[in-house]
Order: C-alpha cells, then structure tokens, then sequence
C-alpha cells in the first residue's frame, strides 16, 4: 500500500496555488484532508490561548487516523503548540510544523551559525512556539516576519481574501529573505514557518544561497521512511511509531 497524508486544514478560502500545503498537486503522494470548522487563520497565529481548538484538531485527526493515513500534518506552523498534545492521542505520526526540523538543522550547522525562519507575522511567533518544536537553542533561530516587507501576502493569507497576486507574494518574500540576511548574517539555512509559503522557495533560494526547507520538505522526509509499500496503519494494531 502506498502511503498517504493527512493534512488538518484551517476553515480558510483563500487561494491554494501549487506548492500550498492546500493544494493536492503539491503532494507526490494521495492526500486526505479534513477541515477543523471555526479554525480561523487570526486566530491560530495570534492567540495563545486558542485552547478551544484543540479538541476539533483532534477530533479531525482521529478521523483521518481511522482513514488509513500513514502520516498527519497541518496548514498552519502555529500548530506546533498543539504538537504534545495531539502526539499523546494518536498512533499514526503527526508533524505539526515545519519549526520540528529546527532542532535537527542546528546540529547539522556550524555553531557559530543560526536558522533564519520566516514567518507569516513576525510579532506573533515567539518563544513558547519554538519550545513547543524543541528548540533549546533560541539564540540561533532569527526570525523575520513577512508582514514587514509590505504586508500584502500576510494581509490577503491572515484576512482570508478570495485573490491572490503570486507575482507581489514572491516580490515580498524576497524583500523578508534580504531582511533576514541583512538583520542576521550568520543565518546558514532558512526555514519557512508559513505552509503557504513553499510556492515561493526556490525565490528564496536563488536569492539566499542558502539551503530552504519547509512543511514539504519535513513531509518528504517523513513519508520516504515508509517506502513504497507500507502504509503506517497497514501494520497491526500494537505497533507504534
């Protein structure tokens, strides 16, 4: 059995272009989605205390546990602080966040060098986020928000618009890429925290130098441990991840 994702999805419409976490064309493997009604964009990125969410979250993730998926993820980095809790009520595997491969980028750089992470506000991604990812290392994670680069992609993302001009999104996203070099020059890898941002990599790439990852990447990484013919809930009931 080939295996298949799952994504939680917040109660958006604004445009999935190809490489949103949103759009199947994204995904090289079949993709389940489950949207957790209510869950609105503000209020995941600004409120900390969103608690009233995380039943919904994973009452959804149950469901698309019981469909088979071999691996679970979300449409928003914020849900990285819902990671523990939603680990704790599930067999299959769920990656939250792009924020989890943090930790493990730091190791693989330099000490002397950091991870930049862009983000869809920068304000609003703070300490208690990247804990919730395991990072012990806070001094080495420089954070820019694209807000600061004009603010249109985060207005029409945050503001749940029905269009979206890919061509001013990717002028935003390298006017933040240049923020971060400028602010941070020892930054030796970027991370996207948004999962809208992904169509815009390879900008970021060219731009940088630097080697980029976000959900997709975490994702691909995931879902290659499992081969081409095993599917998580294949196994037994007992197993474990």
């Amino acid at each position: 059995m080939t295996a298949t994702l799952g994504v939680l999805m917040l109660d958006t419409h604004f445009p999935r272009v190809p490489g949103d976490v949103g759009n199947a064309a994204t995904w090289p493997w079949p993709v389940r989605y489950r949207t957790v009604q209510g869950a609105i964009g503000t209020e995941v990125v600004r409120d900390l205390r969103s608690e009233r969410l995380l039943g919904p979250f994973v009452e959804a993730a149950l469901e698309l546990e019981q469909e088979g998926v071999s691996l679970i993820t979300t449409s928003c980095g914020f849900l990285v602080l819902f990671q523990h809790e939603l680990q704790a009520r599930l067999r299959a595997p769920i990656l939250t966040s792009s924020l989890l491969q943090v930790p493990w980028l730091l190791a693989l750089l330099p000490p002397s060098r950091q991870i930049g992470v862009l983000t869809i506000e920068g304000t609003s991604l703070g300490q208690r986020h990247l804990e919730a990812a395991g990072i012990a290392e806070l001094e080495r994670v420089a954070i820019v928000g694209i807000d600061e680069a004009g603010g249109y992609f985060s207005r029409q993302i945050l503001g749940d618009q029905a269009e979206l001009d890919t061509g001013r999104a990717a002028e935003e996203h390298e006017i933040a890429t240049r923020l971060l070099l400028e602010r941070h020059p020892r930054v030796g890898a970027i991370v996207l925290e948004c999962t809208n941002m992904p169509p815009y990599a390879d900008r970021i790439r060219a731009l940088s130098g630097l080697p980029v990852y976000d959900l997709t990447t975490l994702v691909d990484w995931a879902l290659r441990g499992y081969g081409k013919e095993r599917a998580f809930l294949a196994e037994t009931p007992s197993s474990s991840f």
